[in-house]
């Protein structure tokens, strides 16, 4: 822990490479493309690859972040989820062997446009319902023609997206799957549908090649299980600890805009962990926090740099062991609290909070 701030997030490799393992589980027969994009959902991607090498493959959407993928594995696939922006990006795509996403027409423009070396790899993505990035049946069609039919591509493989996978009672999933299917029918290609929900949850979904997320980093994909039931373990702890204790009285208000009262005499706990560090501002009072492993209530509005606790029946004191999320209290739970989603509360913690590994 810093010698000055008492804030980090403690990143378990054991917990990373167990649930990659977990992934595996579900789909035995699948290879698996470990999505790491946002600095790996706000774990440090440069810290969590050598945990993830049991992975077939790496999924980013920057460049840079691709290109730190291909240092660390020279012989897997690489994938840029939002494939090439402009003719620069795609020579180097070709000079590390990366595997841009093709998903509009004037990305294969760039790439009949441009000169050689080759590149060999592409994914070609299908809009099958997201309607986000991809092509309809027909334009993908004609995609797969177009790209097929540059010199150097030996191999495309096809993809899309599923928008409601993580709730398992939402039959758009089977419509997805069975457009993607409709629409891949008799193209060559090996295929991409699963994300984290997909893999937990729609094992028709499966194909030859996994991208699964937030699992990953142990949260739950799916709305109606939690994550220890998936077999799933916390990788990030973000901690700190107790920096003041104040003893207030009944009717004494605590933080900006004086949104809580005190209902009687009792000790408040001061944390070392606020929204300029990532924790949600909107997190309401009474969400949890564990003090010494015990869970207390948040009081108050989140400050920028601190949080106050309410510490009635439990023996604390300054310097004493806070839990924000992680071990012990999932990050699912506090994002629930605060009306967001895991994924906002990992890629949000701020890079003033460091990562020990």
């Amino acid at each position: 822990m810093s010698a000055s701030r008492p804030l980090l997030a403690r990143i378990s490799g054991a917990a990373l490479a167990h649930n990659l393992q977990v992934v595996r589980q579900f789909a035995p027969g699948a290879r698996i493309l470990a999505v790491v994009k946002a600095d790996a959902y706000g774990h440090g991607l440069a810290g969590v690859l050598p945990f993830l090498a049991a992975a077939d493959g790496f999924a980013v959407v920057g460049l840079d972040a691709a290109i730190q993928c291909r240092s660390a594995f020279a012989d897997r696939p690489v994938v840029l989820l939002e494939g090439p922006f402009d003719t620069a990006e795609l020579a180097l795509i070709a000079e590390h062997r990366l595997t841009p996403v093709i998903h509009s027409g004037w990305q294969i423009d760039l790439m009949e446009s441009r000169p050689r070396p080759a590149i060999a790899s592409v994914a070609l993505k299908f809009n099958t319902g997201m309607n986000r990035l991809g092509f309809d049946q027909d334009a993908g069609r004609q995609a797969h023609a177009r790209l097929a039919a540059i010199a150097g591509v030996s191999n495309i493989m096809l993809m899309s997206h599923l928008a409601c996978a993580d709730d398992l009672d939402n039959d758009f999933t089977r419509l997805q799957t069975q457009r993607f299917e409709s629409v891949t029918a008799s193209l060559p290609g090996e295929k991409s549908l699963a994300n984290s929900a997909a893999v937990a949850g729609w094992p028709e979904t499966h194909y030859q090649w996994l991208r699964p997320g937030i699992m990953l980093y142990g949260s739950s994909p799916v709305l109606q299980h939690a994550a220890r039931d998936l077999g799933l373990e916390p990788v990030m702890t973000l901690q700190s600890r107790l920096i003041a204790v104040q003893s207030l009285k009944q009717g004494d208000a605590v933080g900006y805009g004086q949104t809580w009262t005190c209902p009687e005499d009792m000790d408040v706990g001061i944390v070392a962990c606020g929204y300029g560090d990532g924790y949600p501002r909107h997190a309401p009072s009474a969400t949890p926090v564990l003090v010494n492993g015990q869970r207390v209530a948040l009081v108050g509005r989140v400050s920028m740099d601190t949080l106050a606790v309410d510490l009635r029946g439990v023996n604390a004191q300054v310097n004493d062991a806070v839990v924000l999320w992680g071990e012990g209290l999932p990050v699912d739970e506090i994002a629930a609290a605060a009306g967001t989603i895991a994924y906002e509360l990992l890629t949000g913690v701020t890079a003033r909070v460091p990562r020990v590994y």
